[in-house]
């Protein structure tokens, strides 16, 4: 793998699965953007050498567009791109306000869309680049009980998909990360909402969570890193258009 010195942007990147793939990236040499709208927190997270902090609020198009460029000024073209920030929430259709949609839609989807169309503007002028989303399982199936969450992430592969076709013969690759059920911050979360609604203790409500997953157990963000630095190996160019699940089987 050379990915030593290249730009790589992670939105998100504060937290979760987004910091576990930046600190990946830097591990492997990168200089790595991490973005998102809370600063102490992207502050905290880029005290691991290699990666800078950059506030960015995905749901506003001139913060992507000036937070992008000043990124692009700093650290040169972007060559690695990975949308990863997103809320997750599950809610039933007859519950659904058009406030709650627009939110999941403006975070999930608008928020990738801002990002890779402005990434792409420097990734095009180089001779190599990787857009690796942060899609989910429920992008690729449908989750139940959570109907505009899964119009999001289905929405993102297919953006994916598309500008994959777009760029077919290029030296650009566009690809998605579905993963299951995740071990990160929004865990516990759910962990409370199941105890409310259920009156299941703490370890009876995290066994829910982790028997969510086919294999028994909730993913590590580590995993799906590796599936991300994965795509930025010296022999994934013909990985292209791809939704790859990271989902302990789930089929």
């Amino acid at each position: 793998m050379n990915i030593a010195g290249k730009h790589a942007l992670v939105t998100g990147g504060g937290t979760g699965i987004g910091l576990a793939i930046a600190r990946a990236l830097a591990a492997n040499g990168a200089q790595v953007t991490i973005t998102g709208r809370r600063k102490d927190k992207l502050d905290e997270a880029a005290q691991t050498q290699g990666l800078f902090a950059q506030v960015i609020d995905v749901m506003d198009e001139n913060s992507v567009v000036t937070g992008v460029a000043t990124a692009v000024a700093a650290r040169g073209p972007v060559q690695i791109c990975v949308p990863n920030a997103g809320i997750a929430e599950g809610r039933a259709l007859h519950k659904t306000d058009l406030n709650f949609w627009r939110t999941m839609m403006a975070t999930n989807l608008d928020g990738a869309f801002l990002t890779i169309r402005e990434s792409l503007m420097s990734m095009r002028e180089t001779d190599w680049g990787r857009v690796i989303a942060v899609s989910s399982i429920a992008g690729v199936k449908g989750l139940k009980g959570a109907p505009c969450y899964s119009a999001s992430k289905h929405g993102l592969i297919g953006l994916i998909r598309a500008l994959a076709a777009d760029s077919l013969g290029k030296p650009y690759t566009f690809n998605a990360l579905c993963p299951a059920y995740v071990d990160t911050d929004i865990v516990p979360q759910n962990i409370t909402r199941i105890m409310a609604r259920t009156g299941m203790s703490e370890a009876e409500a995290h066994a829910v969570m982790d028997g969510a997953n086919p294999h028994g157990r909730l993913i590590t963000p580590e995993e799906v890193a590796e599936a991300a630095l994965w795509l930025c190996g010296d022999h994934s160019g013909s990985v292209n258009g791809q939704a790859i699940q990271i989902a302990g089987g789930e089929m």
